[in-house]
């Protein structure tokens, strides 16, 4: 198996009142901490996926921009899984700050041949923070084209398919899937 990247950054970033991927955790800007807990990860590619170009867009990643109307994550997702030449794609959002290359480690360790993991939280599954088989992309291209743009359905039907196994997450383990949304939730991280 063969693994790709895409850090999810297209967001409108309307609850927060700003570029999330440009908000300092830990010293450097989301984007920045997140792209090096993928490239931690050692794989063969790693792209960016945003609905326009990031002023903040590094030279040696390439950019995915989401086909108009954008759908959010699943326009991103959609368009990674459709330009990877890996088996398989992790996904992580730029705004999950507290996620790290072990924990998706222990998802790759989960993938086999043609199906991926997406951790779940309880019954909810954390689709952006998951591994993807290259499988899955007819799924989310079949999804844009319909009505039903939520990734928790996706997952259900993938699921469903035998592309993804979910993979328990363990409570100790759940605040490593919490995004930073609000100027409230920065607060509260930075406490």
């Amino acid at each position: 198996m063969t693994f790709s990247g895409v850090l999810l950054a297209g967001g409108d970033s309307r609850r927060m009142g700003r570029d999330k991927a440009t908000i300092e955790f830990e010293g450097r800007p989301l984007w920045e901490r997140q792209l090096a807990v993928l490239r931690n990860l050692g794989l063969q590619n790693v792209f960016i996926s945003a609905r326009t170009p990031p002023s903040w867009l590094p030279l040696d990643v390439e950019l995915l921009l989401d086909d108009p109307p954008s759908r959010g994550p699943l326009s991103g997702l959609a368009k990674a899984l459709d330009t990877i030449r890996t088996t398989h794609l992790i996904a992580l959002a730029v705004d999950m700050p507290f996620q790290s290359d072990e924990q998706l480690a222990r998802l790759v360790d989960s993938a086999t041949a043609g199906c991926g993991a997406v951790p779940m939280l309880g019954m909810h599954a954390e689709p952006l923070a998951a591994i993807y088989p290259r499988e899955a992309a007819s799924d989310f291209a079949a999804a844009l084209s319909g009505s039903d743009f939520s990734l928790q359905r996706i997952v259900e039907r993938l699921q469903a398919r035998g592309k993804i196994c979910p993979v328990p997450i363990l409570e100790v383990n759940a605040p490593l899937y919490r995004s930073v949304n609000t100027a409230a939730d920065l607060r509260e991280f930075n406490a």
